[in-house]
C-alpha cells in the first residue's frame, strides 16, 4: 500500500489546483481522475463553450462589417471544421494540466477511485494510504425523470455532436440553456428555448433578466417561458416529436436539456465512511473545506457552495495553504464575479436589486440602457444594459450588472473596485475612458 500526506479524488480545476499547492508545500500527493484532467470547464463546459460562443457570434460581425464598407465573402459555415479544432485545443489544455501537475511532484493516476475507510483510497485495485483525502468530484447534468428522455442530449454531449442540428429545443434558463441557446441559434439552428419558470436566469437581477430575454427574442430565437416538455417520441426519419405543457407539439432533430447539475458524489463510498450529505448529494462542509470526518475535505462543484470554476480553484487553493501550508486561510465567497456567455453576455457581481432591499433600509440604482457605438453605422439593434445598486446610507457600491457586448471583460475590473468597497463617489470620480461602453459605470448620476 502507498502512503500518501495527500489522495485527490477529481481532476478538475479545484482538485488540480489543490494537488499542485499542497506539493508545492512539501507534501506527498496523488490525485485521481477516470477521464480526462481539466474537469468540466476544459473539457466539456466553459473553454469548449466560448471556443463555440465566438464562432457563433461571427455572422453578426459580418454583416456589421458591411456598413464598415467590407465586402466579405462568406461560403457558409462547417460544423466538423468547428468541432475538429474545438477538440484540438482540449487536447492541448488537458496535456497542459498533466503537465502542471507532474512538473508539481505529483503522481498521477487514472482510474475510478472510491473510499474503502476514511484513510484509503482504492483505485483500479490499487490502495492507497492517505493523511488527508480530498473530493473533488464536480458535478454532472441533471436529466429529467419524462418519458422518452433518452432521445435527449445534456450538455456533456452537445459538444461530439457529429453534425450540426437544422433545429434544436434547448430545455432551461440557466447558464447553459441560454449560453447554447445562442450558440444553435448564432451557428444558423432554428432554435426555440424552453423554461418553466416567469424569466431566465433565475437568480440574477430582475432588470438583468428582463433585458436579455428580449434580446433574445430579438436576435431570433424562440422563447417560450412557464412551459415544460412533457414528453418526447424518436420519429422513423430521427427526428424528435416533443409535447409541451401548453398543449403544443414541436419537431426538431435535436432537443438539450440544460436543466441544473448535481454534485457527483454518488459511487465514492461517502456514505459507508460517513461522510455527511445534504439530501441531494452536496458534501457538507465547514468554512475550512473540511467534513465531519477530521481527514476528509471537499471542494468546487461536489460541495456546491457558488458552482463557478474560479471557486473551486480557489477553494482548492485555500486548502492547501491551510492544511499543507500553515497559512490561516478560509475561501472568500463575497462579492464572486460571473458571466453568462449568452448573446449578448451577461455578466455581475455583488447583490441583485432585490436583495440589497431584503438586507439594506435604503437603495438606490442607477441604470443606462444604450446602443453601443459600434452598431450606430449598422442596422444591427443590440441594447446595452448596465445596473449599479448602491446602498444610500453608505454610499458603497453593493452591486453592479451587464449585459452588453464585452460584458465580462468590463465586469472583471469593476469587481476589483467592489471588493475593494468602492463607493458610488468613487465611481463617480473616476475618469472615463471614451468611447467605450465601460465609461458608463462612471457616468450614471441620476438614480432610477
Amino acid at each position: 500500500m502507498k502512503k500518501y500526506d495527500l489522495v485527490v479524488i477529481g481532476g478538475g480545476s479545484g482538485g488540480v489546483r489543490a494537488a499542485r499547492i499542497a506539493a508545492s508545500h512539501g507534501a506527498k500527493v496523488a490525485i485521481c481522475e477516470e477521464y480526462r484532467y481539466g474537469g468540466t470547464c476544459v473539457i466539456r463546459g466553459c473553454v469548449p463553450k466560448k471556443l463555440m460562443v465566438y464562432a457563433a457570434h461571427f455572422h453578426e460581425d459580418f454583416a456589421d462589417s458591411n456598413f464598415y464598407g467590407w465586402s466579405p465573402e462568406v461560403r457558409g459555415f462547417d460544423w466538423v471544421t468547428l468541432i475538429q479544432n474545438k477538440d484540438r485545443e482540449i487536447d492541448r489544455l488537458n496535456k497542459i494540466y498533466e503537465n502542471l501537475l507532474s512538473n508539481a511532484g505529483v503522481e498521477i493516476l487514472y482510474g475510478t477511485a472510491t473510499l474503502r475507510d476514511s484513510q484509503t483510497v482504492s483505485i483500479e485495485g490499487q490502495l492507497l494510504q492517505a493523511g488527508k483525502i480530498l473530493i473533488a468530484t464536480g458535478g454532472t447534468p441533471f436529466m429529467p425523470d419524462i418519458e422518452g428522455v433518452e432521445h435527449a442530449i445534456s450538455s456533456n454531449e452537445v459538444f461530439h455532436l457529429e453534425q450540426q442540428p437544422q433545429s434544436a429545443i434547448i430545455v432551461g434558463g440557466g447558464y447553459i440553456a441560454v449560453e447554447f441557446a445562442g450558440i444553435f441559434n448564432g451557428l444558423g439552428t432554428a432554435t426555440t428555448q424552453i423554461y418553466r419558470g416567469p424569466q431566465i436566469l433565475r437568480g440574477f437581477d430582475d432588470d438583468i433578466r428582463s433585458h436579455l430575454g428580449r434580446e433574445l427574442v430579438k436576435k431570433g430565437i424562440d422563447l417560450k417561458l412557464e412551459t415544460n416538455v412533457e414528453k418526447i417520441q424518436l420519429l422513423d426519419d430521427g427526428r424528435r416529436r416533443v409535447s409541451l405543457s401548453d398543449g403544443s407539439e414541436q419537431i426538431c432533430e435535436c432537443i438539450l436539456f440544460a436543466t441544473g447539475r448535481t454534485p457527483n458524489s454518488t459511487g465514492l463510498g461517502l456514505e459507508h465512511v460517513g461522510v455527511k450529505m445534504s439530501w441531494h448529494g452536496e458534501i457538507l462542509v465547514d468554512e475550512y473545506s473540511k467534513t465531519n470526518i477530521d481527514n476528509i475535505y471537499a471542494v468546487g462543484d461536489v460541495v456546491n457552495r457558488i458552482a463557478l470554476t474560479p471557486v473551486a480553484t480557489m477553494e482548492g487553493h485555500a486548502f492547501a495553504d491551510q492544511v499543507f501550508g500553515g497559512i490561516d486561510r478560509r475561501a472568500d465567497h463575497s462579492n464572486v464575479p460571473s458571466a453568462v456567455f449568452s448573446q449578448p453576455p451577461v455578466a455581475t457581481v455583488g447583490l441583485s436589486e432585490h436583495l440589497a432591499r431584503e438586507r439594506y433600509d435604503q437603495v438606490d440604482t442607477y441604470s443606462s440602457e444604450f446602443r453601443i457605438l459600434k452598431h450606430t453605422l449598422t442596422d444591427n439593434q443590440e441594447r446595452t444594459f448596465m445596473k449599479l445598486v448602491v446602498d444610500r446610507d453608505s454610499d458603497k457600491v453593493l452591486g453592479a450588472h451587464m449585459v452588453g457586448t464585452d460584458a465580462a471583460e468590463i465586469m472583471q475590473g469593476v469587481a476589483i473596485a467592489i471588493k475593494a468597497g468602492a463607493s458610488k463617489s468613487d465611481f463617480d470620480a473616476t475618469v472615463g475612458i471614451h468611447p467605450t461602453s465601460a465609461e458608463e459605470f462612471c457616468t450614471m448620476r441620476t438614480a432610477d
